[in-house]
Order: C-alpha cells, then structure tokens, then sequence
C-alpha cells in the first residue's frame, strides 16, 4: 500500500475530512472533527490508528507491525507498518475500526454523533 492508495481507501469513508493541521506533510483524517488516523506523505512507512486501549495492547503483543504511535497517548493510538508483513486487508481493517471507535466514542454532542451513525452505518455495510 502506498500513501496513495491509503489516501482513496480512507477517503471512500463516509464524511470522512482531510486536512494537514501539524506540517505540510502530514494528512489528518477526521470524522465528526475528530480524528482517527494520520500518515506522513513524504515519510510513509506508519499510518497511526486509534483504538480500545485494551485492543491496541492485544494487537501490539500479537503483531511487530503494530507499536504504540511517538507523539501520541499510547494507550489510544498505534502505529501500524505499511510495509511490513501485515496484509493490506488487515491495514484496512484496522483504519476502518479506527473510524468507527472514534466516530462511536469521540464525536459530539451526543447528536451529532448519532445522525453520523445513521448515516454512516448503513453504507459501511454496503462497502
């Protein structure tokens, strides 16, 4: 996978925001304002995903791919190797758990969390 593919997979989410608010290099991806991954475009070796605390610690433990993100609270954000051993299916799962966590846990109000959930739900399911 490269910073392109990355980019079309993550962006084909649904009310999904791309912006560079650290450097001119890194894209951030937001839903609801929130965000839930980011990668370097000139540097692209990780994309940093967020988590279940307790998940991103059995992921760690069972992939070497998978570390705790520099610069980011450990406990909520990985790094994940795109160029490692892990197949890209499991990259693409692992972003788009990283969507729903954030949209399910971070988003608010309340409200708008629940209209993206209307509105997000039924087509990831299409996808």
């Amino acid at each position: 996978m490269d910073i392109m593919e990355l980019r079309e997979y993550i962006l084909s989410l649904p009310e999904v925001e791309e912006c560079t608010p650290f450097d001119e290099t890194t894209l951030v991806y937001k839903i609801g304002g929130r965000m839930f991954a980011c990668a370097d475009m000139e540097d692209f070796e990780y994309v940093v995903v967020k988590h279940d605390p307790d998940e991103g610690e059995a992921l760690r433990e069972r992939y070497a791919e998978i570390t705790p993100a520099w610069h980011f609270n450990k406990r909520y954000w990985s790094a994940v190797a795109v160029a490692g051993d892990l197949p890209e299916s499991l990259v693409r799962e692992l972003i788009r758990a990283s969507y729903l966590y954030t949209l399910r846990n971070t988003v608010t109000p309340k409200a708008r969390r629940e209209e993206l959930l209307r509105r997000v739900v039924p087509l990831l399911e299409g996808m």
